[in-house]
């Protein structure tokens, strides 16, 4: 079971990649050369609204070998985006394991970042089972779209928004879940991933890229 299991996990990265190729300067991150324990070089971790999230490097026995980026405290909305970027139209995608959560066990993305109080976010929730699309402004965040979803917990999946213009799309594990159209947020703006409340979560890679024009 778990050597199938691992083997829809590679297949689904061979997939990603090949899709990352259709825009330009895709980058792909992971946390291997990171000091465990400490925060990651080159992101800028908070939180949206109130509390106490806690970003550092870690290991989780899901993804052997690697080290991850852990979020392991709690906020209302925990975010951490890669310093530097600014994307208006292109993809996000992270490899995550939802690890445990009370209220929560959510792995998400960010993109079109302006600040702490304004980005569009889409996550995929252990707890519900389902893939959800939304748009936070002045700090509160707006629901576009849900959709039911198998999202194991303790397992790896893989989540890709790609966004042109209006349209996103929400895939997770190689099905695309959400397609929609919304202009809540223009512009260019940073990339990272997102949790909520409790949740634990750990993120393997993080990999994102512009649209060829």
């Amino acid at each position: 079971m778990c050597h199938g299991r691992f083997a829809m996990t590679h297949a689904l990265i061979g997939i990603t990649a090949a899709a990352a190729a259709a825009f330009s300067g895709a980058q792909t991150i992971r946390f291997d050369d990171e000091t465990l324990g400490k925060p990651p070089n080159g992101w800028t971790c908070g939180v949206t609204g109130h509390g106490n999230p806690r970003w550092t490097i870690g290991t989780h026995p899901a993804l052997p070998n690697v080290r991850v980026l852990l979020q392991s405290g709690s906020g209302t909305f925990p975010w951490c985006v890669r310093t530097g970027t600014a994307i208006v139209d292109g993809f996000v995608e992270t490899h995550f394991v939802p690890i445990s959560g009370r209220e929560d066990q959510a792995g998400g993305v960010v993109w079109r970042w302006k600040d702490r109080d304004n980005y569009y976010v889409a996550r995929a929730n252990a707890l519900e089972n389902n893939v959800s699309l939304y748009y936070t402004e002045h700090g509160g965040r707006k629901t576009l779209k849900y959709v039911d979803a198998p999202v194991a917990s303790g397992m790896p999946h893989i989540l890709r928004v790609e966004f042109v213009g209006k349209q996103i799309s929400v895939s997770l594990d190689g099905k695309r879940y959400i397609d929609i159209a919304d202009d809540h947020l223009t512009g260019p703006g940073a990339v990272g991933v997102w949790t909520k409340a409790d949740s634990v979560t750990a993120f393997s890679e993080f990999s994102y890229g512009s649209t060829e024009r």
